[in-house]
Order: C-alpha cells, then sequence, then structure tokens
C-alpha cells in the first residue's frame, strides 16, 4: 500500500471509527459490470479483495454475471479506465446513491411507532418488542439473546401459541448486516401477523410452531447505518485502521475457508478468529441453548431475489438439499403470486459465491437442522440496500406467502 493509499484509508476509518459527522453519498455512483472474461473475473476479484477505496454491493460470480460496484466521485476517472479496458459491460445503474438515500423513508414519521410505513430505529424496533410482552403476556416473552461490542443488547422475543411445539422451533434473524434494512423490516411484520392474522393459513404455522424472532443480530452496526453512515455493514469492533468484521463470516463452521478477506478493511474482513466478535459469540452460545431442537433457521438478507440454501463454504448438494431445493421452489412460486416478485433457489456457491463462516452454515453443520434458508429480499439493483419504505409491507406479504408453503411443505415431507 503506498503513503497515499495508507493516508486515505486511514482518514475514512478514523471517522468512521470516531463518527464525528454523518457521511454522505453525494454524486456517489452504482455501476453494474459484467465482465467478458475468466482475466476480467480475476481482476474484479483482486480489486474487491485488495481495495477498500471500492464498495462491491454484489460479489464477483464468473463471466458473463453482473457486479454491482459503488463508486466515489473522486474515483469516477480511475474507474473510467476500468471500463474503457473492453473487458466488461458496463452501465450506471444507480447515478446518484445520496439521492436514493434522501427519498429512502417518508418525508413526516411518527417517531417511536412502528407501523411498516417507515424504516425503524433499533430502540424503537426494541421498545416494541418489550411492549409484545404487555400486549400479548400469554404468548410472548423477551429474549436476551446476545450482547455486542458496545454493550447493546441483542433482544429478540420467544412466542408461544401452544404446548407440544417445542422441537418445532422456529429461529428466524435479521440485519447481521447493518445497512441491509429492509430484512428487519420484514421480520418484525411477520411476527405481527403471527400474532394478529386471522388467515386459516397463517394461523395454521404459528399455532403449530414456536418461535424466537432476533431482528437486529448486528446492533452497533445497525444504530451505526442509522446515525452516520447508511452504507455500513460491519460490526464495530476496532481493528487498527479500520472497524468492523464482517459478522456474517465470523461463525465457527469452516471459517475463512473461503470467501472471507484478511484485510480488516474489507467489507467481507471474517475477523481475526471464528467468534472474535462479542455479537456472534454470544449470539452462538445463545441458540446452542435452543439448538437440539430447531426444526427452522431462517436468515434474512439484502438484496438480489434468492433464497439460498447451505453451505456456504462448499458447491456439493449435502444433508437434506434436494429436499430444501424441492420445497424452496414452491415456496418462491408461493412468493411470486401477489405482485409477481421472481426469486432463484440454489445453493449458495452456485448462485453467488463461496462464502464461509456464516451463521446459517454454522446452525446446520452445529445442530443439523432441517429446514435452513437464507432470503435475500428485493430488489436486484435499481434500488439496492436502499429500497424505499414503501415496498415494505408488499414485500413482506410475499414473503409471508413464501414463509407459509416453506413450512406446510416440510409437514407434509415429515408425515410421508
Amino acid at each position: 500500500m503506498n503513503i497515499f493509499l495508507a493516508f486515505f484509508v486511514l482518514l475514512v476509518s478514523s471517522q468512521h471509527i470516531l463518527g464525528d459527522e454523518k457521511v454522505r453519498y453525494d454524486d456517489f455512483k452504482v455501476y453494474r459490470l459484467t465482465p467478458k472474461t475468466v482475466q476480467a473475473v480475476e481482476a474484479l476479484r483482486n480489486l474487491e479483495d485488495s481495495n477498500s477505496e471500492y464498495d462491491f454491493w454484489t460479489a464477483v460470480r464468473g463471466v458473463g454475471y453482473p457486479v454491482d460496484i459503488m463508486v466515489a466521485p473522486h474515483l469516477k476517472y480511475r474507474f473510467n479506465d476500468i471500463i474503457n479496458s473492453g473487458e466488461f459491460d458496463a452501465e450506471v445503474y444507480i447515478s446518484d446513491v445520496q439521492e436514493l438515500i434522501d427519498n429512502e423513508r417518508p418525508k413526516t414519521r411518527l417517531a417511536g411507532i412502528v407501523d411498516w410505513t417507515d424504516y425503524n430505529t433499533l430502540d424503537e424496533i426494541n421498545d416494541w418488542l418489550r411492549s409484545l410482552v404487555d400486549e400479548y403476556p400469554d404468548n410472548v416473552s423477551l429474549v436476551k439473546a446476545g450482547t455486542s461490542y458496545e454493550n447493546r443488547e441483542i433482544l429478540g422475543v420467544k412466542v408461544v401459541f401452544n404446548p407440544g411445539n417445542e422441537d418445532r422451533t422456529v429461529f428466524i434473524e435479521s440485519n447481521i448486516h447493518a445497512r441491509e434494512w429492509i430484512s428487519s423490516a420484514v421480520t418484525t411484520w411477520i411476527l405481527n401477523q403471527l400474532l394478529t392474522s386471522k388467515d386459516t393459513n397463517v394461523r395454521q404455522i404459528a399455532d403449530t410452531h414456536d418461535w424466537y424472532f432476533v431482528p437486529v443480530f448486528n446492533p452497533d452496526g445497525f444504530v451505526y447505518s442509522h446515525t452516520t453512515d447508511r452504507m455500513w455493514r460491519k460490526t464495530r469492533v476496532p481493528y487498527f485502521l479500520c472497524a468492523g468484521a464482517d459478522p456474517n463470516r465470523n461463525w465457527g463452521y469452516y471459517f475463512n475457508t473461503g470467501g472471507s478477506s484478511s484485510n480488516p478493511c474489507s467489507e467481507t474482513y471474517g475477523g481475526p478468529s471464528a467468534f472474535s466478535e462479542p455479537s456472534t459469540k454470544t449470539l452462538s452460545e445463545f441458540i446452542t441453548t435452543i439448538g437440539p431442537k430447531l426444526g427452522a433457521y431462517i436468515a434474512f438478507h439484502s438484496y438480489s431475489q434468492l433464497m439460498l440454501l447451505p453451505y456456504g463454504y462448499s458447491s456439493s448438494h449435502l444433508d437434506n438439499y434436494q429436499d430444501l431445493y424441492n420445497v424452496g421452489v414452491k415456496a418462491a412460486s408461493s412468493l411470486s403470486q401477489k405482485y409477481g416478485t421472481k426469486f432463484q433457489v440454489g445453493n449458495i456457491v452456485e448462485l453467488l459465491y463461496v462464502a464461509s463462516g456464516g451463521s446459517m452454515d454454522w446452525v446446520k453443520g452445529t445442530f443439523k437442522t432441517p429446514i435452513t434458508y437464507t432470503y435475500e429480499l428485493r430488489d436486484t439493483g435499481r434500488y439496492g440496500f436502499i429500497l424505499p419504505a414503501d415496498q415494505i409491507i408488499p414485500f413482506a406479504e410475499e414473503t409471508l406467502d413464501s414463509f407459509v408453503t416453506l413450512l406446510q411443505e416440510f409437514d407434509k415431507i415429515k408425515k410421508n
């Protein structure tokens, strides 16, 4: 690393650590590059791993697969050299990231209200979870699932409608990546539906399972994405010049065997060791207490419109892959019925890339949990991580439809 780049990284990272002012993304653009050759793919992979100046919103997959990269205005001429190499098909996909951020949320809102017309802060989500215990004392109990580096509680709720469902427990996580706000919005909406819906199919899955919802797996990063840097992804643990590790590369199952970076400034930095992040360590300890009873583990992310199957470290079709795939296809079909939203279904490595050290892999590998999916929610790139709030409810509705299908179809498999 040359002296100028080292100083640039130090400057940017110190701002992230100190949090002196809110980061703006005026004139930042998201380019969609589609590599034409194997050499172009390799060049992008090297750029992603070695250069913290470019923010890869999607990872490099292979020849013919598009990659979304956010580029700062002062880097546009250097980036044009990459585009003009002739190795890529290229287009500007988002012309001004800050404009999307400015229009992401409604202009007026009632603070403290969780009604899924806007994205909520951590305090608002946690206060709402606490209120559910008072409103549904016979069904809902508060859960402290972990603690973060900045000493925030990782809160969730356990929901029980009927006795005898302990071995049919469903665990739902979201916002392990801080900037993926749609994930916790969708999971809290689904939680509310399980408590309030009169739909017979929703009531059927609600009443025949025990439930754990932990809407914000990465509270430090999530708070930082609200207060300081909307595009923040990682935890907030300081690592020399840069802050944070990727908490979905930090779990202790095939940790650091591919798809994570050893560069602390990288968005996919896996951390110095498995469970180095207090949030992942304490969450894993909590999940271990209920792991043997887990019937399903569902993780919510964004974006790309995918239903991903384990494992992230291998493309091999392991464990009950075929059942997961067949049911996933039916669930994706259910999801598409209301609004025509199309999802692909498949193994993480085959659809995306190698990504070892993920939470779903750890649960599947450790407890052999039969139902394990990671949703990559809306959209396919026009908004990316900055999905307008008016899409929360429509997307949550179709996601719940798919969720009903998942659990009902696996019930049929068990009966056979």
